[in-house]
């Protein structure tokens, strides 16, 4: 066991080997602190020099007990006597305000000689822009549920589980039009005020 000296040729390759390791150490640092750095800014926690955060677009949802700034003013009759709105401390976190519209809708149903005669009204958690559009685009969106009734077959008009379609299909229907027409929907629900089949 003789203790030779090592050669140059020997003591080369072990020099490159730690080169390139430290090398690829120094890299894998950079990528993992380029990428932290990269997500504090996406973050928002560095960088964006006073940049203001985007407001969400469209009608926000408002919480029982905050002013809708986008409420419509109180019809005549309405507020007195009675003071503010109540809401209670359970159930939905959100307030629900209603839309009903001004006439009743009457059709034939589809494959039938029946006709359906209906008083509709409908519901947003939103803020007071969906009840304006919801006026403002009442012919439209007459249109769209007159030809949804007029394809609804007397089998749905007569059964819970059809109308409960049918409220779905006129829910779709109306968030269809306030989507083309104002670019955001808003609307949780349709009800039936009244609903005749003859």
């Amino acid at each position: 066991m003789s203790a030779k000296p090592a050669t140059d040729d020997e003591a080369e390759p072990k020099k490159k080997k730690g080169k390139l390791g430290l090398i690829l150490i120094a890299v894998a640092m950079l990528a993992i602190g380029g990428g932290g750095v990269f997500g504090l800014m996406a973050a928002g926690i560095i960088g964006g020099h006073g940049e203001e955060k985007k407001k969400p677009e469209g009608p926000q949802l408002v919480k029982k007990g905050e002013a809708d700034p986008y409420a419509p003013p109180a019809k005549e009759g309405e507020g007195e006597g009675g003071g503010a709105e109540v809401e209670s401390e359970g159930g939905d976190e959100y307030r629900t305000a209603y839309f009903t519209f001004t006439d009743d809708f009457t059709s034939n149903l589809k494959g039938s000689d029946s006709m359906v005669q209906a008083s509709i009204a409908c519901s947003t958690r939103r803020d007071g822009r969906v009840l304006q559009w919801l006026a403002k685009h009442e012919l439209a969106i007459r249109s769209q549920l007159l030809g949804i009734l007029a394809d609804t077959p007397e089998d749905d008009a007569t059964t819970v589980e059809g109308k409960d379609r049918l409220q779905k299909r006129m829910t779709a229907a109306i968030n269809n039009v306030l989507i083309q027409k104002e670019g955001f929907g808003g609307v949780d629900a349709v009800y039936f005020r009244n609903f005749i089949v003859q």
